[in-house]
């Protein structure tokens, strides 16, 4: 069994939900090869040798992040002081490809390879998630949808990831299986 975990992070959230779904796929089959890896070194020929392919990313503006949100939201960043680390992943990120513009790259694949879309998001509940808008475009390159799709809450506008929040996602890792 191969896993491919691909995600786009702005604040460290959504890599830390995504190392945590690795984990807990790690528990559940120690011998499966999971590959856990940001959006810009996701390539078409690891994502296709995937049995599993798991994305995620941040719900920006109640949906997936685009170039403008990644911008915008690195610029109030880095105008945080003590958040130079979350700084410097915002801004990585905000230059780099997301995942809107990834999904235009990913080849369409066979009926029978499974996907599962998850997000991290806000605590209220008209925050809206990432998560839907990615199974849609996973199920739009042929991919099987084996879960609803999963937010994972932040308190706050970067975080932290709400108490209990990395178990829930080791746990969601596990289930996929």
């Amino acid at each position: 069994m191969h896993t491919v975990i691909v995600y786009e992070s702005m604040y460290g959230n959504t890599r830390e939900i995504a190392e945590a779904i690795a984990d807990g796929i790690h528990r559940a089959d120690p011998a499966a090869a999971v590959d856990c890896l940001p959006v810009a070194e996701a390539e078409a020929e690891l994502t296709r040798s995937a049995d599993l392919l798991v994305v995620g990313g941040p719900t920006h503006l109640h949906g997936m992040s685009s170039g403008m949100s990644r911008r915008m939201a690195a610029s109030a960043e880095a105008k945080r002081e003590g958040h130079e680390e979350a700084a410097r992943e915002a801004r990585e990120t905000a230059g780099g490809e997301g995942l809107r513009t990834w999904f235009r790259h990913l080849p369409d694949t066979g009926h029978g390879t499974h996907a599962a879309a998850f997000d991290t998001r806000g605590a209220a509940a008209n925050s809206g998630g990432a998560a839907p808008g990615i199974a849609r475009r996973l199920e739009h390159h042929h991919y099987d949808v084996v879960a609803e799709p999963e937010g994972f809450v932040v308190e706050g506008v970067d975080g932290p990831l709400r108490a209990g929040e990395l178990d829930r996602a080791r746990a969601w890792g596990a289930a996929l299986l």
